[in-house]
């Protein structure tokens, strides 16, 4: 961990929350992943022996306790009271970053495992047809080998991310660079626009297709980043 050695409390909270990865391994618990595999599908480019070690410092910290999963699962790992408290941290710290800082990607910067792992926990449940099944397929022209296919599959009130075809005809298939889809996602680019530039492609019932982007929602940042730019 790090030691700034100071008696300051900035410091001290910098030693903890300050290391490397750790406030995304934060920001990972607080949108709900409590299994370490979750947890990992959030952050990718980490490695597991790495995220085990956060994971422990966080533990002896007391900003996290890990409890034996139910009927002899995997553990689970939950933010304590201490842990709790830094969420206006991490958002305050996501709104800065929308505000004033934006996108503005480099090509290692963009990763269309996060990026369909972020829409799938905060796609809007609720606005999906209560009905039937959704299937979306997303094809990414630009991703790497083994990235370029994934299935959103919403059914029964939750929802579900296929890296292999579940099987049933695509409802919508939405073909996009990953830059052009993760743009829309943070709100450096209205769905609309992309669609009509062919930026972005979607195939589907014109219902449907009309109606994706409100199914998908956006980031949560996505809001203050798009009013920084009409600000601009």
């Amino acid at each position: 961990m790090i030691d700034y050695g100071q008696f300051c409390t900035v410091a001290r909270g910098a030693e903890v929350f300050g290391e490397r990865w750790t406030p995304l391994v934060v920001r990972e618990l607080l949108c709900g992943s409590t299994r370490f595999n979750d947890i990992r599908r959030g952050l990718p480019r980490m490695s597991a022996s790495l995220l085990t070690q956060r994971l422990r410092s966080l533990e002896e910290t007391g900003v996290v306790k890990r409890v034996a999963g139910a009927a002899g699962g995997p553990a689970e790992y939950h933010l304590t009271g201490a842990g709790e408290e830094l969420r206006p941290l991490v958002m305050a710290l996501g709104e800065w970053g929308a505000r004033w800082i934006g996108s503005r990607l480099k090509r290692g910067q963009l990763d269309a495992g996060f990026l369909m792992w972020d829409i799938r926990r905060f796609v809007h449940l609720d606005e999906f047809p209560r009905d039937r099944s959704v299937h979306i397929q997303f094809r990414f022209t630009d991703a790497h080998a083994g990235e370029r296919r994934w299935w959103l599959v919403v059914e029964g009130g939750s929802a579900d991310l296929c890296r292999d075809d579940p099987g049933p005809e695509p409802t919508l298939v939405v073909e996009s660079t990953v830059l052009a889809l993760t743009e829309i996602w943070t709100g450096d680019r209205d769905a609309l626009d992309a669609v009509e530039s062919r930026a972005v492609r979607v195939r589907g019932a014109a219902r449907d297709a009309r109606d994706l982007w409100r199914w998908l929602g956006r980031s949560a940042f996505a809001n203050t980043r798009e009013a920084s730019r009409a600000e601009r």
